[in-house]
């Protein structure tokens, strides 16, 4: 009877092992999958490319790091990239996986790194790839005209985020008409909280425009302070550049002020 009981208790040890094992497994898979994913369909939501290091995932627990995610800049701009995240940390509620709406409990982005590129008031990098997002949406709204294939397609997966916050993040910005002038500046916390909640949830192309108009709301706010310090002599630009500083800088911020408007509708 003892034999016996070793007998299945190894067997169960061995069981629970492949399980651990398999699971391990399916994760560093699915990892890659969800990699591909976001380098598939972000650039057709943002209109940029997007680059992702590598995602890791643990199903047991409903947690993933997503590791050097960086967002290209959009035609036209001389940065490599608009914005570059070290590692964003996600965690989901996993059964939620088997319904039509996949619960985030939590979003955390690390330091991201934030290109302001081009000119404040009549175009630059962060509200030309919001604009991209928007038309995406917009997009998205549209019903279909094929009446047989919306009949056959199953509804997409929505999301809800129960929070999402982005700290330390850090804004590098050249202000043109004011001698090139180059400064980096930080940004305030950005927390967004309970989108989708509802019973409809919210598509992944919503939560990145809802995400994208925070931070260029935060970007831009922040530039007219650094471009309203300037204007009050709070921050030296240096020797040869301030003849005809006055004016850019009061156009200057008062196009940021008509595009921190914008971004906040």
């Amino acid at each position: 009877m003892n034999k016996l009981k070793k007998i299945l208790w190894g067997l169960v040890i061995v069981f629970v092992v492949l399980v651990v094992v398999a699971v391990i497994v399916a994760g560093l898979f699915l990892g890659n999958i969800v990699k591909a994913g976001m380098e598939t369909v972000g650039p057709k939501i943002t209109g940029v490319p997007i680059t992702v290091d590598a995602v890791n995932l643990s199903i047991l627990t409903g947690s993933a790091k997503v590791k050097g995610l960086v967002v290209g800049n959009p035609e036209g701009y001389k940065a490599p990239q608009a914005i570059s995240v070290g590692v964003a940390a996600v965690e989901v509620n996993p059964l939620s996986a088997l319904s039509d709406k996949i619960v985030v409990r939590s979003v955390r982005v690390e330091a991201p790194e934030i290109t302001f590129e081009g000119n404040p008031f009549s175009g630059n990098n962060l509200t030309k790839i919001r604009d991209n997002v928007n038309a995406a949406t917009a997009s998205s709204q549209k019903p279909s005209t094929n009446q047989t294939a919306q009949a056959a397609g199953k509804p997409g997966k929505k999301l809800e985020v129960d929070d999402f916050l982005i700290t330390g993040a850090k804004v590098h910005v050249s202000l043109t008409g004011i001698g090139g002038k180059e400064m980096t500046l930080p940004l305030p916390d950005i927390h967004l909280t309970n989108m989708g909640t509802g019973a409809d949830g919210i598509t992944a192309t919503d939560l990145t425009r809802r995400v994208l108009d925070a931070l260029t709301a935060a970007t831009v706010k922040a530039v007219a302070n650094a471009a309203s310090d300037i204007s009050k002599g709070a921050i030296n630009i240096g020797q040869g550049a301030g003849k005809n500083v006055g004016g850019d800088v009061n156009k200057i911020t008062k196009g940021l002020g008509g595009l921190f408007q914008k971004s906040t509708n």
